[in-house]
């Protein structure tokens, strides 16, 4: 009697459903892990990109973008519907003042006349969130959600930094950031594209 050659078949469709059914693992940048899924809105997202914020030498922080689909370009990403979220984890210890004045500054390097005259309040407010903060340390996470009819929400280690910040361009805005014509740094815009880790 020959052995049965579906046994290992079985097992290895066996292990294959179990490999499919266990959560996906983290992505691991910098020694950070970000999920590759997360909960938004009541939406599943998916990891887009990920990769590090460097300022001359020195490792800032990891940011990871977060969309309901795969998206490779700026525009695309813009353009997408539903909840967004980016994660940011600190690498180092940076104070409140420095992190708002970085972020504003790139904020409207990113933004013509136009946009920004709609977004000034919202922007200030942002600067504000941040300039409150006395240091970021290191290990602290910052997410930015888009939830479809609430608006804007940023959260500190999962805390609400302040009231949702209602207008859609103005979180366009803050991805611009990192994905505008002028990025804050150039190495990090195509990671959360997806085109390198």
């Amino acid at each position: 009697m020959k052995p049965s050659s579906a046994i290992p078949h079985r097992l290895g469709g066996l292990l294959c459903a179990l490999a499919l059914a266990l959560p996906a693992a983290a992505v691991e940048v910098e020694g950070v892990k970000l999920d590759d899924m997360v909960k938004v809105g009541g939406k599943e997202l998916a990891l887009n990109g990920a990769g590090v914020r460097t300022r001359v030498i020195f490792k800032v922080y990891v940011l990871g973008l977060y969309l309901q689909d795969k998206k490779k370009t700026p525009a695309d990403v813009l353009a997408a519907d539903g909840p967004r979220r980016f994660t940011l984890v600190m690498l180092r210890d940076v104070s409140g003042a420095d992190m708002s004045e970085a972020f504003v500054t790139a904020l409207n390097k990113n933004s013509d006349e136009a946009e920004k005259s709609k977004i000034v309040r919202q922007t200030a407010q942002f600067g504000e969130m941040f300039s409150k903060i006395d240091t970021l340390k290191k290990g602290v996470v910052v997410t930015g959600d888009w939830l479809p009819g609430a608006g804007t929400v940023i959260q500190l280690n999962g805390k609400p930094l302040a009231e949702p910040l209602p207008d859609m361009a103005f979180y366009n805005a803050i991805l611009k950031i990192w994905l505008g014509d002028k990025p804050a740094d150039s190495s990090l815009k195509p990671a959360l594209l997806g085109e390198k880790s």
